[in-house]
């Protein structure tokens, strides 16, 4: 019997566009702009309830879920992938050691200006000025990590590597500080070295994102909420301690923070190489496409 000839795969240009958007390009352009679209509304809910920090906090929730109900839907409709970088299993522990690092390294920061005399304690507010920095911190620790490590980290290593993508993720990291009021070019490139090495060597050795969200939140919260300080370059706020800093730049940071300070950069980037080093030696790192077809 004769066999029909064979036909050519239907072409259907629905797929192609799938295909496009799940790309690591049009990952970056299409997902990266949609959590871009709405961190903004994150700021304008605090702006908003900037008096009311309760009603502040409870936007903040409701975005952040929105925000990671968005991230799963782009990974399970469009890249067609399980979201392993949020798996539940093991997120209390990361998150737990997240918080403890980033509290730990601040509090380390601020004690050795205590010890050289240059932050003084003043006195102390009430506990409800422990309030109102919730709302950022949370935003910030989320959407932050959402797009730089889950979006632009994830995406650039799916193409060259896990080192390529330390290095992209933690400049562009760096240097959307600059946008912050009192944003500097030193403070922008010392927190693409200590912050970005930290946070992108979490997600490195874990595969998550929850380890860096709790040293991102919690870094945040301490320095705002308990000391009072200034956040990469944002506008100062009154937390629980009231005092005074007087001291070189170099070490206090000067109008962008901590974060600009040599202590911040030694002990963070210290602590992300620690963790690159576990990942190197667990075979976490990710070679570039290349390599991997010919492997």
């Amino acid at each position: 019997m004769n066999q029909p000839p064979p036909t050519a795969p239907s072409f259907h240009p629905a797929d192609l566009a799938r295909r496009i958007l799940a790309s690591p390009l049009g990952r970056i352009v299409v997902l990266g702009f949609v959590l871009l679209m709405m961190m903004s509304l994150n700021t304008d809910a605090m702006i908003s309830y900037a008096g009311e920090p309760v009603k502040a906090i409870a936007h903040i929730v409701a975005l952040a879920i929105a925000g990671f109900a968005v991230y799963c839907g782009y990974a399970h409709f469009i890249e067609r992938r399980p979201v392993s970088e949020l798996a539940l299993p093991g997120m209390g522990r990361q998150l737990g050691v997240g918080l403890v690092l980033g509290v730990g390294l601040y509090a380390a920061c601020e004690l050795v200006l205590m010890a050289l005399g240059i932050y003084r304690i003043n006195g102390f507010n009430p506990l409800s000025f422990l309030i109102p920095a919730i709302a950022s911190a949370l935003s910030s620790a989320v959407y932050e990590e959402l797009l730089f490590r889950g979006v632009v980290f994830r995406s650039v290593e799916t193409w060259f590597g896990s080192w390529a993508a330390l290095v992209v993720s933690s400049l562009v990291f760096g240097l959307t500080h600059l946008i912050n009021p009192q944003g500097t070019l030193e403070g922008a490139l010392f927190i693409a070295v200590e912050a970005g090495t930290l946070l992108a060597a979490a997600y490195m050795l874990t595969g998550r994102l929850w380890l860096s969200m709790g040293f991102h939140a919690a870094w945040n919260y301490t320095q705002s909420a308990i000391f009072s300080s200034v956040v990469s370059g944002n506008e100062a706020t009154q937390g629980l301690v009231r005092s005074t800093v007087k001291g070189p730049d170099y070490l206090t940071g000067g109008s962008f923070g901590v974060e600009s300070s040599l202590l911040a950069l030694f002990l963070c980037t210290l602590t992300g190489v620690i963790m690159l080093v576990m990942a190197v030696k667990r075979g976490k790192i990710v070679p570039p496409i290349w390599k991997r077809r010919i492997a």
